[in-house]
């Protein structure tokens, strides 16, 4: 939240190379350490290679709540399951990272609501589960200074799934030199 709020009064983003899918393995190992204590666990279900430019931290910081979420609305002896989709095959190349729990889900109408700060959506998401409503906030803020996106939406049957989207640098065209 400190390292926002200096970016926010001008302070500029980080300009380091991050390797998503290394960080993201970090992430998963981590939080499915802490998932084996709700009796659930976290899973990887795919990651391709994918390379960003941004602040390590605050994307880091972004994903952990956003599985750290999930760990907490996911039913007993299920997944989360995180997948890094990575596409540069056209003009505007984008990474996504998608978490998805087998929780209750959130009414359509409050699917925007998660992202404000201090929202809870309902009595089971009071304070004794964790946090005060500012996790998925802190994450949004994060996802937009990367000039992405996050999102939610229920799956079918039961469950959410959050999708974070961040632009990647496209791969540098090949020069062919002829004599």
């Amino acid at each position: 939240l400190l390292t926002l709020s200096k970016i926010d009064a001008g302070e500029s983003l980080a300009n380091e190379t991050i390797d998503v899918a290394e960080m993201l393995r970090t992430i998963v190992v981590d939080t499915d350490f802490e998932a084996r204590d709700h009796n659930c666990r976290v899973a990887p279900h795919g990651a391709q290679d994918c390379i960003t430019v941004g602040s390590s931290d605050l994307l880091r910081s972004a994903v952990e709540n956003v599985i750290r979420n999930a760990i907490r609305y996911t039913a007993q002896q299920t997944e989360v399951e995180v997948r890094l989709r990575c596409d540069t095959s056209g003009a505007a190349s984008e990474g996504t990272i998608s978490v998805r729990d087998h929780g209750p889900g959130v009414p359509e109408s409050s699917l925007e609501e998660l992202f404000r700060p201090f929202v809870r959506l309902d009595e089971s998401r009071e304070r004794s589960t964790g946090g005060v409503g500012l996790g998925l906030a802190i994450a949004q803020r994060a996802v937009k200074l990367h000039g992405g996106e996050i999102k939610a939406q229920n799956c079918a049957g039961r469950g959410l799934e959050v999708i974070i989207s961040f632009p990647v640098p496209s791969p540098a065209p090949l020069l062919l030199h002829t004599s």
